[in-house]
């Protein structure tokens, strides 16, 4: 196997102080998993329960509820998803070298860290977790299937057009999470860079491609931070094994057979490293899965798409239009140059102003910038981390098309 099949972290000791703050902030934020989600799960749900005529709770307590008892297996719940996390914790530390050694050897976070994170430190570091259904479990297939797809579908086309002579093609995929589509395009013989802006999901992509020993190292159980909509407690509280493959295994035996690609991982704001000179016409793909809705202004994520793809490349995307920055306000007084007018030496999605488009927009915009529209298909059956017992079925119907720079675009 190829030594660049694996991504094997941060080699390098961070300097920048924020940077540094965010990464404890991240760490701690695992650390704390047990602590906050009982509270969060069960502490306050037993507060409550006592709180009822006594009457009332004992009713609960007793058969068929059996509450009291459901809380206990909740907390039993919490303690498996919180072992992952610690294990994240311990390879993040050995990963960023950021760590200090405890009294019996063991590495832990330096003491002025402990409780930093924030409350939405502790939320990422909880649907990470709960990511690890989608990416890495068995029952994710037909999830991911249903992203991958199409754009694994429209990246085999564009290999296949440009004849078996041509060298595989050079992937890059923004926004890559846990690090499952990056490692599903290695597998396929692409040279393949993922992205990911999210030391949450940085942490955790890292661990599950490069440490995890075997398959189904852990159980997770992704259903028990919200009570609503269960019909029964056994789907309530239903785990899955993670990882459903290992993936040195599984690139060995892949080897085997056929040619696999190359793997790795960029730690950075997209938009600041991809508009850089030495990004310019670097790739033959840019794949973006559930990723251009991330962003606060499109025409920045498109123009850079635009930047560092090959004259006669392609974009190819899926997703729907969650707009995650829809609600952000930004006041013109705080920027202290007088107005967006004069930021243009500004670069990163934490740059000022946002706007949502419909997919009819996007689609404009898309033209607009320079790309050539080669197919569209909406209406797409998508779901995200869907609970299919739940009595409450939320399923996105994204878009997926393809766009193309032109062959004779000029060098940017």
């Amino acid at each position: 196997m190829e030594e660049d099949t694996q991504w094997r972290g941060i080699e390098n000791e961070i300097d920048d102080p924020e940077e540094l703050q965010v990464i404890y902030r991240t760490l701690d934020s695992y650390q704390q998993y047990a602590k906050v989600t009982h509270f969060q799960l069960t502490h306050l749900r037993r507060q409550a329960f006592y709180a009822l005529p006594q009457a009332h709770w004992q009713r609960l307590a007793a058969p068929p509820f059996n509450f009291l008892d459901t809380l206990d297996k909740i907390d039993e719940a919490i303690e498996s998803n919180a072992e992952l996390a610690r294990i994240i914790l311990k390879t993040g530390l050995e990963m960023f070298h950021v760590g200090v050694r405890s009294e019996r050897g063991q590495l832990t976070l330096p003491p002025q860290w402990n409780g930093s994170a924030k409350h939405n430190d502790n939320d990422k570091a909880r649907s990470t977790v709960r990511q690890f259904y989608r990416d890495w479990s068995a029952d994710g297939a037909a999830e991911r299937k249903a992203c991958f797809g199409p754009v694994l579908r429209a990246i085999a086309a564009e290999q296949e057009s440009r004849g078996s002579d041509h060298p595989p093609l050079k992937v890059l995929v923004p926004g890559a999470g846990l690090g499952r589509f990056v490692f599903e395009l290695c597998l396929a013989g692409y040279e393949t860079e993922g992205n990911e802006i999210s030391y949450h999901q940085l942490l955790a992509s890292s661990y599950i491609l490069n440490c995890c020993e075997r398959v189904g190292r852990h159980t997770i159980y992704p259903w028990i931070n919200t009570f609503s909509n269960h019909r029964t407690r056994t789907d309530h509280m239903r785990g899955y094994a993670i990882p459903d493959i290992h993936c040195a295994t599984e690139l060995t035996r892949a080897e085997k057979t056929r040619r696999i690609g190359t793997m790795s991982m960029s730690a950075a704001d997209f938009l600041c490293l991809y508009a850089e000179p030495d990004r310019a016409a670097a790739y033959d793909v840019v794949a973006t899965v559930f990723f251009l809705d991330t962003a606060p202004n499109l025409i920045r994520y498109l123009e850079t798409i635009f930047h560092c793809l090959k004259a006669g490349g392609i974009l190819a995307n899926i997703g729907p239009l969650l707009w995650h920055f829809e609600g952000r306000v930004w006041d013109r007084d705080d920027n202290e140059d007088g107005g967006a007018e004069n930021n243009h030496d500004t670069s990163g999605i934490a740059d000022p102003g946002n706007f949502e488009l419909t997919d009819d927009e996007v689609m404009a915009l898309v033209a607009q910038v320079g790309f050539e529209i080669v197919s569209r298909e909406t209406g797409i059956d998508a779901p995200y981390i869907r609970n299919r017992e739940s009595m409450l079925q939320t399923t996105y119907k994204a878009s997926t098309w393809v766009a193309r720079k032109p062959a004779t675009a000029p060098a940017a």
